[in-house]
């Protein structure tokens, strides 16, 4: 039963990508809008990391609540542990910036932007590459360290943001 569960995520997922991502499926309403974020809630809930990431990011920046907030900041983190990129990208982003739920660790953006950028995350070997070259989050300036990231980000292509 666990293989038919999660071919029923998988399902599920691709069916809220698409009506997240195209308007020629269905028309944008409140209705539509509604039935995505629930498909991607209950693929989140079922631990599907990229569910996790997109969900957890709308909720973390779009909610209201700071409940809802914390949810979406939970959601990333779980994601970004699973190893995706694009979550421990936006991990990093809420350690560097703080929250409600994370306060501000530079210790910890710093290890989340590496793993990202070790990844292949574009913006986050950026990120580093500046943090060296000016000393920021708690970095020691250090020409070689910005040079090497400067190096990884070039070897990347530039990432695409999945949400807007």
């Amino acid at each position: 039963m666990p293989q038919a569960s999660s071919l029923f995520t998988r399902l599920e997922f691709r069916l809220a990508e698409q009506l997240f991502h195209t308007r020629w499926l269905l028309p944008r309403s409140p209705r539509t809008q509604r039935l995505t974020m629930r498909l991607f809630k209950r693929c989140a809930e079922a631990g599907h990391p990229d569910a996790q990431s997109i969900y957890g990011h709308m909720l973390f920046h779009r909610s209201l609540s700071p409940q809802d907030k914390a949810r979406g900041a939970r959601y990333v983190l779980e994601a970004a542990q699973a190893g995706d990129v694009k979550s421990q990208y936006q991990l990093a982003q809420i350690h560097e910036h703080g929250c409600v739920q994370y306060p501000r660790r530079e210790d910890y953006a710093v290890t989340w932007y590496a793993r990202a950028a070790q990844a292949g995350h574009y913006l986050a070997a950026e990120r580093l590459a500046r943090a060296y070259r000016l000393g920021e989050l708690g970095l020691a300036v250090d020409t070689e360290q910005a040079d090497y990231w400067q190096r990884v980000a070039e070897r990347q292509p530039a990432v695409e943001m999945a949400v807007a």
